[in-house]
């Protein structure tokens, strides 16, 4: 399990903590459901409604908004509004982080065209590819670059994190270019699982797998209760 370390600012001092994955996924959902809230016109949420929109239990919330340094408001319970902010401070970067779509196929422009403008500290700003047909297209969401400037770009725009949506035949040498780029972190949407060294952050996404295990639940006839993902 990999372990995220960060300074509260919601204690009088810059304590260093540490959050696991799971929790810094959960914190990203809340804030996504909170935003939605307060677009309904909601400004207070009590730990029990935020739990029953994200199918976990209301004592697996209190912990980890607790375990955040933010305290609920007596009976007016959550204010949407500064929870939001204080779940920003601990996952969001201290500065912009650059990304870039690595292979600009029919899954990695729908990608880029769902995260523009998604985050304010999470910016698209190039996708590569092997086709001329896609580099320099205006019809692209984001500029498209020759895949042979990969080095020149990633440098010349500071991108740290990569999404990967090449063929999987190509995934683990892409990776090595792109680690040998500069890249920090990849976002692995392939079906091939690739090898990074131990200070590249990775995260694997598996379409085939999630579809699998929603048609095993399908099968069984039921989803496993509330709160057990394990």
């Amino acid at each position: 399990m990999g372990i995220f370390l960060y300074f509260s600012s919601y204690n009088k001092y810059h304590i260093m903590k540490s959050l696991p994955e799971k929790t810094i996924e959960r914190l990203s959902e809340y804030r996504r459901t909170l935003f939605r809230c307060m677009e309904e016109g909601k400004t207070h949420i009590f730990s029990h409604e935020l739990a029953d929109m994200q199918n976990i239990t209301a004592v697996q919330v209190r912990r980890d908004i607790m375990f955040i340094g933010y305290a609920s408001q007596g009976r007016k319970g959550y204010n949407i509004v500064e929870l939001i902010r204080a779940i920003a401070i601990i996952i969001d970067p201290a500065d912009v982080l650059n990304l870039a779509i690595v292979g600009y196929g029919n899954l990695g422009r729908a990608i880029s065209s769902y995260l523009l403008n998604k985050r304010p500290m999470l910016k698209l700003v190039a996708s590569f590819d092997i086709d001329p047909k896609k580099i320099g297209s205006g019809k692209s969401v984001v500029e498209c670059y020759s895949i042979e400037r990969l080095r020149e770009v990633i440098a010349s725009q500071n991108i740290s994190v990569a999404l990967l949506t090449v063929p999987a035949d190509a995934a683990q040498q892409m990776t090595k270019a792109l680690i040998g780029s500069g890249v920090k972190g990849i976002l692995n949407f392939t079906t091939h699982n690739i090898n990074v060294p131990d200070d590249i952050y990775l995260e694997e996404f598996d379409m085939i797998t999630s579809l699998e295990k929603v048609a095993y639940f399908v099968k069984l006839g039921k989803p496993p209760a509330a709160g057990v993902k394990s």
